[in-house]
């Protein structure tokens, strides 16, 4: 995940030295961003300035950059699993572990116990680093998921072993072929709960034939038996631990590195937007092509009337590292943006473009 910071075109500065931007993307990513009076073309200068900023760590791109999520029905498991998945890495030195309860972090997801919002982890394996959104299963919060869905280079569809695919199911897998997820693979969750050995292979087979209907290869999507909470908690290591561990072998095996589009001009749909009173805005969205540099100029099309939003990058970071740019795949949650005077407001943003300056 990933935030690059922009000023007006007409401004000297955004904030005092001293100011600070706290941003919180639902509580599972945190970050401090504090803006020097002035930045040189490479960012050094900011850079000097802010002792923050030099503290940070920097990203270094070491693997291919995946973007992932799970997908499928209410409570069958994907929070879980998604706490799983960072806390088994953890073990392998290869993650920072995420607890169940920092990623459903908002109060009304505690008071119904279900997934809102979309939220998103960082883990690798030995080859890959992946960006893992975690998508609601609730039928009241299928426009959330068609977001997440839209990011994913490949998903992970999550199926209880005790109930088999249910109308969410079909549902996250018709809206995973219809926005373009190229790749599944699946994770038959909470097989502890299922003593007869032929039922499971009754809701795998279910599952396969599923999947075929909605063009998918469901003879050759790898399925995974096991148990989220067993690997949560550290018990039954069988389908606990070594179920999660076969999982991201098949999600590193059976999901392409996609093709990534570097030689086009940067383009980035902006999918959300934030205020930060008295600071400026956060933006949040998914390169679809090209790179962006700090120092760079951007400018903000559609959906507004008048001339559009020139900016200029000031910096550019990914779960809470910073980046010397951010390139296609990335998916860039908050934008810390500088509005002009004329705006007392943030402009409703969703669905317009951040673009190179002269693109318009």
């Amino acid at each position: 995940m990933a935030s690059v910071a922009l000023r007006s075109a007409n401004s000297k500065r955004i904030f005092s030295p001293s100011s600070s931007i706290y941003w919180c993307c639902r509580g599972s990513i945190s970050s401090h961003i504090s803006v020097a009076d002035s930045l040189s073309e490479n960012g050094s200068a900011f850079a000097l300035a802010n002792p923050w900023w030099r503290s940070m760590a920097t990203f270094t791109r070491t693997k291919p950059h995946v973007n992932v999520g799970t997908i499928g029905h209410v409570d069958h498991g994907k929070t879980t699993l998604t706490a799983a998945i960072t806390k088994v890495l953890a073990e392998e030195g290869k993650a920072k572990a995420v607890a169940f309860d920092e990623i459903d972090k908002a109060p009304e997801e505690k008071k119904r116990g279900i997934t809102i919002a979309t939220a998103h982890v960082e883990y690798e394996t030995a080859k890959r680093h992946y960006a893992h959104v975690d998508c609601p299963g609730h039928a009241d919060y299928v426009k959330n998921m068609i977001t997440g869905a839209a990011q994913m280079d490949g998903g992970i569809l999550v199926v209880s072993a005790s109930d088999g695919p249910m109308p969410q199911t079909k549902e996250h897998i018709l809206l995973a072929r219809q926005v373009g997820v190229p790749s599944l693979v699946c994770f038959l969750n909470k097989v502890d709960t299922v003593s007869d050995p032929e039922l499971l292979e009754l809701v795998e087979m279910e599952l396969r034939e599923l999947l075929s209907f909605y063009k998918f290869p469901g003879d050759e999507i790898p399925i995974i038996r096991g148990s989220a909470l067993s690997a949560l908690e550290g018990t039954n290591d069988e389908i606990g631990r070594q179920a999660i561990l076969k999982l991201m072998e098949s999600v590193d095996q059976y999901i392409p590195d996609p093709v990534r589009q570097l030689d086009k001009p940067f383009l980035m749909p902006i999918e959300d937007v934030f205020s930060i009173q008295g600071r400026g805005t956060v933006a949040t969205g998914r390169v679809e092509q090209g790179t962006i540099k700090v120092g760079e100029e951007v400018e903000i099309l559609g959906l507004m009337q008048g001339t559009p939003l020139k900016t200029t990058v000031t910096g550019v970071e990914m779960f809470k590292k910073m980046l010397d740019q951010g390139i296609v795949s990335n998916y860039m949650p908050p934008f810390n943006l500088l509005w002009l005077a004329k705006w007392p407001h943030v402009p409703p943003l969703g669905g317009a473009l951040l673009v190179p300056l002269g693109t318009s």
